[in-house]
C-alpha cells in the first residue's frame, strides 16, 4: 500500500498499514471510560454534553453486556420493563460503552433496535497497533417510552470483520436507565405511539433517488400530533457524497458521482410531506484516520435523528385507514442506510379526532442548480470549480378535531443547500469544499385565539480543504483540514409573546500533514491539531460549555463552563 491514507476521490476505505500491526489481539471487554475526556488520553474525545438526568434513582435493564462483535451476524436481544420503577418515567437514559482491540480494524455502523425500531445509531473509532480505544455515549431515549411499557425482541448490530488482517474485536455493553417520577421530577409528556419505520431489525437500503423505505401504518383514530424521527447514513461510494462531483466530470475528477448534494424526502401515500436535510458525517476512518484522533467530528459517535414535523396529516393518519409513510433520499448512489420513528400523540378525551389537509406546496423532489466552470490542460490536470444549490420554500397545512375544538397546524419551512467545490486534479490531488445545509422553519398551532408559534434555525456548515501535491524528487504530502459546525436556536411564543428559547452550537476544527518518500512510505506525521467546542443554553437558566483540545493524538485540555454566564 503506497500511503497511510486514501484520496477521498477514488472512495476506497483507509487502512493505517504503516501504524498498525498484523497479529490477532487477544480479547478483551469492555472498559468503561467517563463521560468528560481527561487530558492525556488518546480514546475518542468529544465536547458533546451527556444526557441530563432527574434526581430520581433510576432501575437499569441490561440489553447485553460485553458483547463480542467479530462477525457480520446481527446479535439478539431481550427486554422486559424494569420491575421497580412501574408507572410514569421523567426520562429514560440509553448508555452504550465500547471498546476495540488494537490491531487493525475499520470503522463500523453500530446501531440497536427493539420492536424494529432504532434507539441507537452510530458509528465506532478505529484501533492501533499500541492502542485500544474505549468510548461512552448515551441518548436520551425518552420519547419511545410508550415501546417500552411492553417487552420487546431486538437486535445489535455492529457488523465486522475479524481476520489475520483485520484484527480489532469490538466489545460492547449497553444499558436502559429509567427514572421515575416525582413531585421534584414530573413526568414526561411522550408519544403515545411509536411506529418504526425501518427494514427488519435493521436500516434500509438506498442505493437510487427512486429506492425507498417504506411502512403502512394505522395511526389511532384520535391521533393529535405526528412527527417523524429520521437517520440517513451514507455508506460506501456515498460516504464522501460531500466530495461527489457531477456525472458528466466525475471520472476525470476521480470522484463520486450524482454531485455534492443528498436531501431525504419524506412522503405520505405518495405524496410529498417532508425534508430532512443529510448531515455530512465524517466517521473515524474518512479522509484521513490522524483527523480523529482522539477527537472525532461532530456526531460520529452518536448520530442524532432529524425530526420532521407531520402533524398537518395527523387528520389524514387519523382516519382508521392504512396509509404508507416514505423515506428516499434524493441522488442516492450507492448507498445510504434509513431508518425512522413515527411518533404519535393522541388526544387522552376524545376517541375519535379527524380532520383533514388544508394546504400542501411541497414538491416531491428538489430541482437543484448546479454550475461547472471546468477546464482541462494538456496535461490532464482538471481545475475549476463547481457549484450546487438547491432552494425550497414550503407550506403544509391541516387540521385536527380535538375535544377541546379544531386545531390548525401550519409548517412553513425555508430549506437551502449551497455548496462550491474548488478542483485541481490531476500529477496532484487539490479539493476544497465549502457547503451549508440551513432550515429556517416556522410551526404555528392555532385554538381558537390562542396561536402558539415555534421557529427554529438549523444549520450544518461544513469547510473542507484537501491537497495531496507530489514533489520535483517524487516525494509527496498530504494536507487535510476541517472544519464542522452544528448549529440550532429554537424560540417559542403564544400570541406573540415569547415564552421559551435555546440555542446549540458544536464547532469541531482539525488539519493534519503527511509527508511520504518517493516509494510511497509514510516519512512523518506532523503532530495533528484539533479543537471541540459546545455550548447550549435557554431561557430557565440551563447552560453547558465545554472545550477540547488535543494534539499528537492525544488530548490536552478539557474546560467546562468557560462559554456560560457565571452565576452569582
Amino acid at each position: 500500500m503506497p500511503r497511510i491514507l486514501c484520496r477521498p476521490l477514488s472512495l476506497q476505505r483507509c487502512v493505517l498499514a504503516a501504524s498498525l500491526t498484523f497479529a490477532v489481539t487477544a480479547a478483551a471487554q469492555v472498559v468503561t471510560v467517563d463521560t468528560k475526556p481527561v487530558v492525556g488520553s488518546s480514546n475518542p474525545a468529544t465536547a458533546e454534553p451527556p444526557v441530563t438526568r432527574p434526581t430520581s434513582a433510576p432501575c437499569t435493564v441490561t440489553l447485553f453486556d460485553n458483547q463480542v462483535f467479530k462477525d457480520y451476524s446481527a446479535k439478539p436481544l431481550t427486554y422486559a420493563p424494569p420491575t421497580g420503577c412501574r408507572g410514569h418515567w421523567a426520562k429514560v437514559v440509553l448508555t452504550v460503552d465500547f471498546t476495540v482491540t488494537a490491531g487493525r480494524q475499520f470503522d463500523r455502523t453500530a446501531s440497536l433496535y427493539l420492536g424494529n425500531a432504532n434507539i441507537f445509531y452510530g458509528t465506532t473509532a478505529e484501533p492501533r497497533a499500541a492502542l485500544s480505544p474505549s468510548w461512552h455515549v448515551e441518548r436520551d431515549v425518552t420519547d419511545l417510552s410508550a415501546l417500552l411499557k411492553t417487552s420487546q425482541s431486538g437486535q445489535a448490530i455492529v457488523y465486522n470483520v475479524v481476520d489475520s488482517t483485520y484484527t480489532g474485536i469490538i466489545y460492547g455493553t449497553a444499558k436502559l436507565l429509567f427514572y421515575p417520577a416525582d413531585f421534584r421530577n414530573p413526568p414526561a409528556v411522550v408519544p403515545d405511539v411509536v411506529i418504526p419505520v425501518s427494514g427488519t431489525n435493521s436500516p434500509y437500503e438506498l442505493d437510487t433517488t427512486s429506492s425507498q423505505l417504506t411502512t403502512s401504518v394505522v395511526a389511532p383514530r384520535n391521533t393529535v400530533k405526528a412527527y417523524l424521527d429520521v437517520i440517513a447514513q451514507s455508506q460506501s461510494s456515498d460516504e464522501f457524497w460531500y466530495l461527489c462531483a457531477p456525472n458528466d466530470v466525475a471520472a476525470k475528477l476521480q470522484s463520486c458521482p450524482s454531485t455534492a448534494f443528498r436531501e431525504t424526502e419524506i412522503t405520505i401515500d405518495g405524496k410529498p410531506a417532508g425534508v430532512a436535510p443529510v448531515y455530512p458525517w465524517i466517521y473515524t476512518g474518512g479522509i484521513d484516520p490522524y483527523l480523529w484522533e482522539p477527537i472525532v467530528g461532530v456526531q460520529t459517535l452518536n448520530f442524532k435523528p432529524y425530526r420532521v414535523d407531520l402533524t398537518p396529516f395527523a387528520g389524514v393518519l387519523s382516519d382508521g385507514a392504512p396509509h404508507t409513510v416514505g423515506v428516499s433520499v434524493y441522488n442516492a448512489t450507492s448507498y445510504f442506510l434509513a431508518t425512522a420513528n413515527l411518533l404519535l400523540y393522541t388526544d387522552p378525551f376524545r376517541a375519535q379526532t379527524g380532520g383533514g389537509l388544508l394546504e400542501n406546496t411541497l414538491s416531491l423532489a428538489p430541482t437543484p442548480l448546479v454550475v461547472e466552470k471546468l477546464t482541462t490542460d494538456a496535461s490532464g490536470t482538471t481545475t475549476g470549480t463547481v457549484t450546487v444549490d438547491s432552494a425550497r420554500t414550503f407550506t403544509v397545512k391541516g387540521y385536527v378535531n380535538s375535544a377541546l375544538g379544531r386545531v390548525e397546524t401550519t409548517v412553513e419551512q425555508k430549506v437551502n443547500f449551497n455548496s462550491a467545490q474548488t478542483f485541481n486534479v490531476g500529477t496532484n490531488d487539490i479539493q476544497n469544499a465549502v457547503q451549508t445545509s440551513t432550515v429556517s422553519s416556522k410551526t404555528t398551532s392555532q385554538l381558537g385565539f390562542l396561536k402558539e408559534t415555534t421557529d427554529k434555525q438549523i444549520s450544518f456548515p461544513l469547510t473542507l480543504n484537501y491537497a495531496y501535491t507530489v514533489n520535483n524528487d517524487g516525494t509527496s504530502a498530504q494536507v487535510v483540514t476541517s472544519d464542522q459546525k452544528d448549529v440550532e436556536t429554537e424560540t417559542k411564543s403564544i400570541n406573540g409573546l415569547p415564552i421559551f428559547g435555546s440555542s446549540r452550537n458544536e464547532v469541531v476544527h482539525t488539519t493534519d500533514t503527511l509527508n511520504y518518500s518517493a516509494a510511497g512510505a509514510l516519512v512523518s506525521a506532523t503532530p495533528t491539531s484539533a479543537s471541540a467546542t459546545y455550548k447550549a443554553e435557554d431561557t430557565l437558566g440551563k447552560c453547558f460549555s465545554r472545550q477540547v483540545t488535543s494534539t499528537a493524538r492525544a488530548v490536552t485540555n478539557v474546560t467546562d463552563g468557560a462559554g456560560c454566564p457565571v452565576k452569582r
